[in-house]
């Protein structure tokens, strides 16, 4: 089997595998309040790519720690990656009215119930982390999950990105000035994915540890460029949200900064150094090598 099949089985599988996992850990839609607990399962399952899970289990796989003891981990990651979702969507965000392929939380329901929704979400993942009798861990790993996605979804993590991608509408960033934005806007939870995945092995060498992280550093900044791309190149229907949103928006992206192709070639740079990472794993980690090639050449 050549490596683009086997990483498109293991996709399928692991999408499959979360999408159980998550529906089991979000309340019941008939639970009360029942329209709160609609609206989050409806924003949360049968849809997206599922990347921060992919890097959960991928890295997982790469350290020999078992799936189960994953699924922890892998839905509180993709709880607080759809909260960030619903609320970026918000009209005092970007204001949008499309999300995988299906209205906007506040398009489905009202404005205040998707508030509440990613409100809930955001609580759930940390209950998850806390509570979750399937990660089989020390209690000093688990509480260093908690630290670890607590302060990647923070102000010094991804809500402090968007609150610099918000203050930057219609200014011009240098090229540091928007690494160091989008660092905390989209790499920080997908740095966060490595690194719950790593803390699920309590003995892990700290240099390895740290391969890891540069790794999912470089594939966060990635899968940013590879978005600012797409968000020029492709159409709605294919990306599931709005295109041309961030032009519209007047925001600064990797295109308009250093042009496509210089886009592309910072990518391609990004996509070099996070396989130099890996070089001290073997096949285990071939999937962590496919999906950082899959990141820079994905359509959607």
């Amino acid at each position: 089997m050549n490596r683009e099949q086997s990483l498109k089985d293991f996709m399928l599988a692991c999408q499959a595998r979360v999408e159980e996992a998550l529906d089991a850990r979000l309340p019941a839609a008939g639970k009360l309040p029942e329209r709160l607990h609609q609206a989050m399962r409806y924003s949360t399952l049968g849809g997206g790519k599922r990347l921060r899970p992919l890097l959960v289990y991928a890295t997982g796989q790469a350290l020999g720690v078992g799936l189960d003891v994953l699924d922890g981990p892998a839905c509180a990651v993709e709880f607080i990656h759809v909260y960030s979702l619903i609320h970026d969507d918000l009209p005092a965000m970007d204001n949008d009215d499309l999300r995988r392929g299906k209205p906007t939380c506040h398009k489905a329901f009202d404005e205040a119930t998707a508030i509440l929704a990613g409100d809930a979400l955001q609580a759930l993942a940390f209950q998850v982390l806390a509570q979750d009798p399937s990660i089989a861990v020390p209690a000093e790993s688990r509480l260093a999950m908690v630290d670890a996605l607590t302060v990647a979804s923070g102000s010094c993590g991804m809500v402090g990105g968007q609150a610099i991608d918000l203050d930057s509408v219609g200014k011009a960033l240098d090229l540091p000035g928007l690494e160091a934005m989008h660092i905390r806007k989209t790499g920080a939870l997908i740095r966060a994915s490595v690194r719950l995945a790593a803390l699920a092995k309590p003995d892990l060498e700290e240099t390895l540890a740290d391969r890891l992280d540069h790794y999912a550093k470089c594939m966060g900044l990635a899968f940013q460029i590879q978005d600012d791309i797409l968000d020029v190149e492709s159409d709605t229907q294919t990306l599931g949200k709005t295109q041309g949103k961030d032009r519209d928006n007047n925001k600064p992206t990797y295109p308009a900064l250093l042009g496509l192709n210089g886009a592309r070639e910072k990518a391609a740079e990004l996509h070099e150094e996070a396989q130099q990472s890996l070089s001290a794993l073997g096949a285990e980690a071939d999937h962590l090598r496919a999906l950082a090639s899959f990141i820079v050449q994905r359509q959607s």
